[in-house]
């Protein structure tokens, strides 16, 4: 009766996470009051950012929170990480309503609820982290929890928890639970592991709490800077709340992003997936740069999934939904180097080039088809021809020749109905793949359903996803591609992808190199580097942005790894995630370096880290020279 209450489809109770998967709609939440710019509900899609300044610095903060304001934000988070930062947010609110400015400040706690309790008297929202908020973080100790202890742990947070809470009532202050991947527990850890199921629930325990007490001036928020991990956490910590009748609003993000981009990719891939089915209340785009700039991004992001509003109706067999809450890739028999266990390819359109001209291309991002009028071509100059459908089903010119079928869902849909023996065809080819693209305002729904009738039919054909754009600024092509393809991806879906833009000033190689971009970020391709970055904040130990390009220039051939470059060591241990090694500000003019999450290198000189951080790579076997 709960999932019915919820509004869950019965048969679907095992997996479904929204009401409608082929349907946009914006998620329906409670209300969450800021100040004077509430969220949730029917409310716009709220964006934010964070300073990064030293909170003690009155002057150099508010001037950044205006920037930030200026840009666009409807709220501002500050870090705080002690006494002096609390008691200072009575000087920056002060200074910014002399300035004229009211927008709703948020303070950024870990560690101490004593500066909450500071904090909540001065501005709108606090943000606490339940990794480490009353627990301890996660040691990665291999401490095993009986039942007795883990409920007693949960006593005592609860204890702590509530007199807290009664001072956001009395204070009318909001509160945000955000939880990172990278910072969970050792009681979480011990239980769950950092999967969804762990993050989800370190939320919920706090929520529990909330509900008890009748609080419910929340929002929530989980990230990741891996996009799958984030994407499905979110998912099932959106099925949790449901199902215990809770319908708090959810902040957005992929934590460290990066910079540039790849910063923006990946956080399109990511939040978007999520805006796409009409779940999130606000966004922040983590960029490693200046915070003013993330503000644009999120702008073109909420915008752009406006423009799946209204849009067609979409069919699908929902019982042969994939699980949306953990990997696992769409079972296809392979055909050349396409499906089986092979990774996506990169099919790029030449349009009115020739091969000769865009040969030779160099480094790791080569594709391996090419798109010419009515055929693809393969490296070698090979060409297999693209067919209509009813072309495949009736003629017989191309009988036992690799081919492709370029469709879309609705005209296929009409002639499967006026030729069911086109199921039994593709269930026996072994030479075809489908080149399948989307005429719908919704195309991540549109082609999700596809996939959907492809499980139903337990059709194996491989799929390249083909997308068409008319863009001229290459950024809004990013974004657009990112959501309207990333999503899928995430899922297991697609064997290849295909960008093609007719617009002007976005050249053969930005397409190209868009779609590597879209199949790394959303896990299902790694062809360069990945480097995790934190945005930067008031914790921040060094020049982040300026370090993070250096360590870019310098790293950036070593495409078989995950470099992390985090601020500081408050989270940047545990928030660099699956990274292969990590650069993180350890003290004024100091930095440690990991290999994984284990420290190898303590208080190296900021001036001699870069190398350093190359001379642990060469130590442990993973270095390569640069090519020239």
């Amino acid at each position: 009766m709960a999932l019915q209450k919820a509004g869950f489809r019965m048969k679907d109770r095992n997996f479904n996470y929204i009401k409608d998967l082929t349907r946009y709609k914006r998620q329906t939440t409670s209300t969450t009051q800021i100040a004077k710019v509430p969220m949730g509900s029917d409310y716009p899609i709220r964006i934010q950012s964070m300073t990064d300044t030293d909170s003690r610095n009155t002057d150099a903060t508010v001037d950044q929170i205006i920037r930030i304001i200026k840009a666009g934000a409807d709220y501002v988070r500050v870090t705080v990480k002690g006494i002096n930062d609390a008691e200072n947010l009575k000087n920056i609110k002060k200074n910014l309503v002399a300035r004229g400015y009211d927008t709703p400040l948020i303070a950024d706690i870990h560690f101490n609820p004593r500066l909450a309790e500071i904090a909540a008297k001065y501005v709108s929202k606090i943000r606490i982290n339940p990794g480490n908020f009353y627990d301890k973080r996660a040691r990665f100790e291999h401490h095993i929890y009986t039942d007795q202890e883990y409920k007693e742990e949960l006593e005592k947070i609860e204890e702590q928890f509530i007199p807290f809470l009664q001072v956001l009532k009395d204070t009318h202050t909001a509160l945000r639970i955000g939880a990172n991947q990278g910072s969970l527990s050792d009681r979480i850890m011990s239980r769950y592991g950092d999967t969804p199921t762990g993050i989800s629930e370190s939320v919920m325990e706090f929520l529990r709490i909330c509900k008890k007490v009748d609080y419910n001036n929340v929002v929530i928020s989980i990230k990741s800077s891996n996009t799958r991990m984030m994407v499905y956490t979110v998912r099932m910590l959106n099925k949790k709340m449901r199902v215990e009748d809770m319908e708090f609003p959810l902040h957005l993000g992929v934590t460290e992003a990066g910079e540039g981009e790849d910063g923006r990719i990946k956080s399109a891939v990511g939040i978007g997936a999520l805006l796409a089915d009409g779940i999130g209340d606000t966004i922040r785009v983590s960029l490693t740069e200046d915070p003013e700039n993330e503000i644009p991004v999120a702008k073109k992001m909420i915008d752009h999934v406006r423009t799946y509003r209204n849009h067609e109706p979409i069919t699908a067999s929902l019982f042969a939904q994939t699980n949306p809450f953990e990997y696992e890739r769409r079972s296809v028999r392979p055909v050349i180097n396409m499906g089986g266990k092979q990774p996506p390819i990169v099919l790029a359109d030449l349009r009115e080039r020739s091969m000769s001209e865009i040969l030779p291309l160099r480094g790791k991002q080569i594709p391996e088809y090419f798109l010419k009028n009515d055929h693809v071509l393969d490296i070698e100059g090979n060409s297999y021809p693209i067919l209509g459908i009813d072309e495949y089903l009736f003629g017989g010119t191309h009988w036992g020749q690799m081919k492709f079928i370029r469709t879309n869902k609705p005209e296929f849909d009409r002639f499967m109905n006026e030729n069911p023996e086109i199921i039994t065809k593709l269930k026996q080819t072994r030479k075809t793949v489908l080149i399948l693209e989307s005429f719908n305002k919704n195309p991540y729904a549109e082609l999700r359903a596809f996939f959907m009738n492809l499980e139903t039919h337990i059709w194996k054909v491989p799929v390249i996803i083909f997308r068409r754009y008319k863009e001229s600024r290459l950024e809004n092509l990013q974004i657009k591609a990112s959501i309207d393809l990333g999503g899928l991806l995430l899922d297991g879906y697609g064997d290849g992808i295909c960008i093609t833009n007719e617009g002007d000033n976005i050249t053969f190689t930005d397409l190209k190199d868009l779609s590597f971009s879209i199949l790394q970020a959303s896990r299902m391709r790694v062809t360069k580097t990945e480097f995790i970055s934190c945005p930067g904040c008031g914790r921040t130990l060094f020049d982040l942005h300026e370090t993070t390009k250096k360590i870019k220039a310098h790293f950036k051939h070593l495409n078989n790894l995950k470099i992390g470059v985090m601020g500081c060591v408050v989270n940047g241990p545990g928030e660099m995630g699956d990274s292969d090694y990590g650069f993180v500000g350890a003290g004024p003019g100091n930095v440690n370096l990991y290999k994984g999450q284990t420290l190898k290198k303590r208080h190296i000189p900021y001036e001699m880290a870069v190398y350093e951080l190359e001379n642990l790579i060469r130590e442990n076997g993973d270095w390569k020279d640069p090519e020239d």
